[in-house]
């Protein structure tokens, strides 16, 4: 499995910019760039990505969910 797409997705579904990514998550402003042009991270740098990438979807998945639940408590109100 290639990493590339994997991070494409990310970065679209999260609208984060490919420096911004890259500098958070392997201190690289130019890795998304680079991994465009074919690069091959190490495995530990790989798993760190992967990582990152599974936190920031668990992490908002659970912020959809407690919004959702707001919505629809026994407070709610019609819009």
């Amino acid at each position: 499995m290639s990493l590339l797409p994997v991070v494409e997705r990310h970065l679209r579904a999260h609208s984060v910019p490919p420096s911004r990514f890259g500098r958070l998550v392997a201190g690289d402003p130019r890795f998304v760039f680079d991994l465009r042009r074919g690069r091959e991270p190490r495995a530990a740098t790989r798993d760190r990505v992967l990582a990152h990438i599974a936190r920031t979807d668990a992490q908002a998945s659970k912020d959809v969910r407690a919004t959702n639940s707001r919505m629809e408590g026994p407070h709610a109100t019609a819009l």
